[in-house]
């Protein structure tokens, strides 16, 4: 309880606080000296119905809200977890084509897991934070913390792993790390979103024991100890009920039993229904199909308030919550100006790589490599060649520099070392085909190497590998459909394009072999494992 003397103070320092503000000719809302609550209580009291509305619901592809006449900004928010997305178009979706929008490439949530570090998570997600101060976002869509149920979800990648409390550990530090930087932590997918195939309709059932002890303590951990003031619901449905909507994830777990005073916003596209909505929970509905004044949050919502059919006070609430972010952001007062691409976030990006690389196996002591020892290296495998920053969907970053496997050995080989290349395997190429009928029906084309395709590619690596002292097969997944991406789950724990047979290949013809492998899931490593020194 509050004592009298308290709250006199903060009475007298409210009082004060008005007086200098009516001196300076702001209203209150626009006052840093007053509590962020009283400054919200002001601007809501200013708001007409159609403005209120407008804060509920996107007017753009990440962006709401925004109440000119009050010089009151738009919410901007974006995607992800790695660092901050290239601009998209704000009625598209696609790129918006510009020149101004890279950002430092963190590792994925797999790779920052991995490193078992609070603090470095903290330090990863204080450098985005950073970086989306710089890109003008208010608020990330990350982390994305849902349970490796799995290990063919595509896109386990993201996630911090099948660990709760692990997870719950990074998260907190992540999102500290975020919101020191005047940039909101938005956390997903509120819940049981632990696959990509149908997620949009699946419908997850599992006792309450299993939810507590699985699935929700690294969201608990994200609100309560972490004090992420936004979350994500799903696509999914949970109990019978799509998790954007339902009542008892959003009302009863988040916000009475957790607390939780920021704002709930939608998967993009996984609003189904303005009443449902409404009472459960929902505070900003993103993505959603057609114009924006026909969202389910916007006209409808609209109507139901003007005909009783909704009360007042649950708009009020959702406005509130909403504005929260924009306070928190600091886009109501000064904005820190944040940074791009310093030596600090570099510095940060490559020792969570470093420290999340796994050294699963190392016969003999083959690495780290010694130089003095060998005289020719066989660097093989496509994986090799390619850079992965820019792929993963909704993950990906557009950074200003990516170093290939290969291009980072032959910096450090230096001129005394011989290094050659064979691409050994071409990874599948996968995309979808729309079908011509009013449906859009599609399927998913896969073209793969032929036979002798395959074994022509296999052959030249074989050749290089037995000319070499020392061979480095670079493999594993890519960020493509049915191999390691969003909307899309794998088939199988298989290396693709063929890997384990060529891996064995290499084994046979050179036994000083180190296999790498480029992957965000598990993959299988049976029939070669045994046979290969490091990996």
């Amino acid at each position: 309880m509050t004592s009298p003397k308290i709250t006199l103070a903060i009475g007298a320092a409210f009082a004060l606080a008005s007086l200098r503000t009516i001196a300076a000719g702001l209203p209150p809302y626009q006052d840093p000296a007053l509590p962020v609550e009283a400054r919200i209580d002001d601007l809501l009291s200013r708001l007409t119905l159609d403005e209120k509305i407008a804060i509920v619901h996107a007017n753009g592809t990440f962006r709401s809200g925004g109440v000119p006449r009050l010089g009151v900004p738009a919410l901007w928010t974006d995607d992800g977890p790695q660092g901050v997305r290239e601009e998209v178009s704000i009625t598209s979706g696609g790129p918006a084509g510009r020149t101004d929008d890279y950002a430092t490439a963190m590792p994925p949530g797999a790779t920052i897991a991995a490193t078992w570090d609070p603090a470095l998570a903290e330090a990863v997600g204080r450098a985005i934070g950073e970086e989306a101060c710089a890109r003008g976002k208010n608020v990330m869509l990350a982390p994305g913390i849902n349970i490796a149920r799995t290990p063919l979800c595509g896109r386990n990648y993201d996630y911090y792993g099948e660990d709760p409390w692990l997870s719950g550990r990074i998260a907190v530090g992540y999102i500290r790390g975020m919101q020191s930087r005047q940039t909101v932590a938005c956390v997903k997918h509120f819940a049981a979103n632990n696959q990509e195939v149908d997620r949009g309709t699946i419908d997850v059932e599992m006792d309450e024991r299993t939810l507590r002890e699985i699935y929700l303590p690294a969201f608990e951990a994200s609100i309560r100890e972490g004090g992420a003031l936004a979350i994500m619901g799903a696509y999914n449905r949970f109990r019978g009920v799509h998790c954007a909507e339902n009542g008892y994830l959003l009302n009863q777990v988040l916000k009475k039993e957790w607390g939780f005073p920021g704002a709930v916003i939608s998967d993009w596209g996984a609003t189904h229904d303005t009443r449902e909505a409404v009472f459960n929970g929902l505070d900003l509905e993103m993505g959603s199909r057609g114009p924006f004044d026909q969202y389910y949050l916007a006209g409808n919502f609209e109507a139901g308030i003007k005909s009783g059919l909704y009360p007042v006070a649950l708009l009020d609430d959702k406005v509130r919550r909403d504005l929260r972010l924009l306070y928190a952001s600091g886009a109501m007062d000064h904005r820190a100006a944040g940074s791009l691409n310093t030596p600090e976030h570099l510095d940060v990006a490559r020792r969570a790589a470093q420290e999340g690389i796994v050294l699963l196996k190392n016969d003999g002591g083959l690495l780290p490599i010694d130089p003095a020892k060998y005289h020719t290296i066989a660097v093989i495998g496509e994986n090799a060649v390619r850079t992965f920053a820019a792929g993963g969907n909704s993950a990906g970053v557009k950074a200003f520099h990516e170093t290939t496997a290969l291009d980072g050995i032959l910096a450090r080989a230096g001129a005394g070392m011989n290094v050659i290349y064979s691409e050994g395997y071409r990874q599948p190429k996968a995309q979808w085909i729309y079908g011509t009928d009013v449906a859009g029906v599609r399927h998913m084309e896969i073209t793969e190497m032929t036979a002798d395709e395959q074994r022509t590619l296999a052959d030249r690596a074989v050749a290089a590998a037995k000319s070499a002292d020392l061979v480095v097969f670079v493999g594993g997944l890519v960020h493509q459909a049915y191999l390691d991406d969003e909307g899309t789950d794998r088939k199988d724990l298989s290396l693709p394009a063929h890997q384990a047979e060529l891996i064995a290949q290499l084994a046979r013809v050179n036994p000083r072999l180190a296999v790498v492998l480029i992957a965000g899931s598990p993959v299988e490593m049976d029939g070669w494992l045994g046979s290969v020194p490091a990996v």
